[in-house]
């Protein structure tokens, strides 16, 4: 399975591609940051990271995108840039027809480090050694990226069969409800 993850961000969007299979060692296939300038209109911002998550799929064509689940901040502003680059990627791989996955910051942390409340150096050593990195990848957002795609990759065959139940539960027919019928008692 090939993954590219997505850490975003309107300033600096995280991008990163990693294959292999849960319980295998993984390769890290690219990482990097798509950037837009600070000053630069909204617009133009969500256009120019559109412009570098497209060339990340062209180049790399991964089977599904990861990408970090928009919670809830106190600085809104910050919360809306994440949400509107954040709906960019999921945009460009629907476009493309790729399943979209969302991870929330804590599942990715705990997924990659054994706990969700790690910090971004803990996070960015343990993908170091994971995909046998010889330095971290930075900035800190290319490194979330890369723990995204890994997370996704762990995760993807448990929620995969999650999934599959759901759907042949929906698939069952029910039977339908009786009225309930009193039973006699027979003298002997």
């Amino acid at each position: 399975m090939r993954v590219l993850g997505v850490d975003p961000g309107l300033t600096r969007c995280g991008v990163g591609v990693v294959e292999g299979v849960a319980g295998r060692p993984l390769t890290m296939r690219g990482v990097g940051v798509v950037r837009t300038p600070a000053d630069a209109e909204l617009g133009d911002r969500l256009v120019a990271i559109e412009r570098g998550i497209e060339q990340w799929l062209d180049e790399h064509r991964p089977d599904c995108v990861a990408v970090e689940r928009v919670f809830a901040q106190h600085n809104v502003r910050t919360v809306m840039g994440t949400a509107q680059a954040s709906a960019v990627a999921m945009l460009c791989a629907a476009r493309r027809g790729l399943p979209v996955a969302l991870h929330t910051p804590s599942e990715v942390k705990a997924a990659v480090s054994g706990s969700g409340r790690a910090d971004k150096a803990q996070v960015g050593a343990m993908v170091t050694r994971l995909l046998r990195l010889d330095a971290p990848p930075k900035p800190a957002d290319a490194a979330d990226a890369l723990a995204l795609a890994i997370c996704h990759i762990w995760r993807a065959p448990a929620l995969n069969r999650l999934q599959q139940a759901h759907a042949a539960a929906a698939r069952t027919p029910r039977l339908p409800r009786t009225a309930a019928v009193p039973v006699r008692k027979v003298p002997r």
